[in-house]
């Protein structure tokens, strides 16, 4: 009888291997490291106020000639112009520069008023990193520099505008007509996957 073994591959490989690929996955889709590698550009318009109709003149204020009685020539008096009140278009009522948390990150964040009486918060010349399940949120949490400013905006009040449209550019982004914002002081374009802020700015009477 031979004493020659054949040698057989160790079971245990094939489940390592899988385990691998499946942590490798996990990673890919938690961290998306391509993302830093692709900048999405915004451009939003800053909206138009609603327009305003002048006015309407009285009727015994038009243009028709008078009646000419005898020994008068006619005359014809100018109607008096409409007064209108004039509607300021847009109001900054809080500004603020970013700094930079996690990630590099510039611009500025504006609350702005609408003539309707809708807000919006405006990024102008927003540039910061991009990466995975970014939002922008309004937070009554204080803008801190530095590693200790990087986590606490989700530790109080805080509202959130939406998904980061892009990671560069002029943005708009619409606050609920119902929301106070009084306590809201600051914005955080805040990673909700990691819980960190990439950057923040914080809002300042204009």
């Amino acid at each position: 009888m031979s004493d020659q073994r054949k040698w057989q591959r160790p079971k245990f490989l094939i489940p390592v291997g899988i385990v691998g690929s499946i942590v490798l996955a996990v990673g890919l889709w938690a961290f998306q490291p391509w993302t830093a590698f692709i900048d999405v550009t915004v451009d939003d318009a800053l909206p138009q106020a609603t327009s305003t109709s002048a006015t309407e003149t009285p009727s015994s204020a038009t243009n028709e000639p008078l009646t000419p009685t005898p020994n008068s020539a006619a005359t014809t008096e100018p109607a008096p112009a409409p007064t209108v009140e004039p509607t300021p278009e847009r109001i900054i009522e809080a500004e603020g520069e970013f700094i930079s948390h996690e990630h590099g990150t510039t611009g500025k964040a504006r609350i702005i008023t609408l003539a309707d009486g809708s807000r919006i918060l405006r990024l102008v010349g927003l540039d910061t990193s991009n990466g995975p399940d970014l939002k922008v949120w309004l937070a009554a949490a204080p803008v801190i520099e530095g590693t200790d400013g990087w986590f606490v905006f989700d530790d109080d009040e805080y509202l959130s505008l939406g998904p980061l449209k892009g990671n560069k550019g002029n943005q708009n982004y619409e606050i609920p007509a119902d929301a106070d914002i009084t306590d809201l002081s600051s914005v955080t374009i805040w990673c909700e996957r990691f819980g960190v802020s990439f950057g923040a700015a914080e809002l300042l009477p204009a």
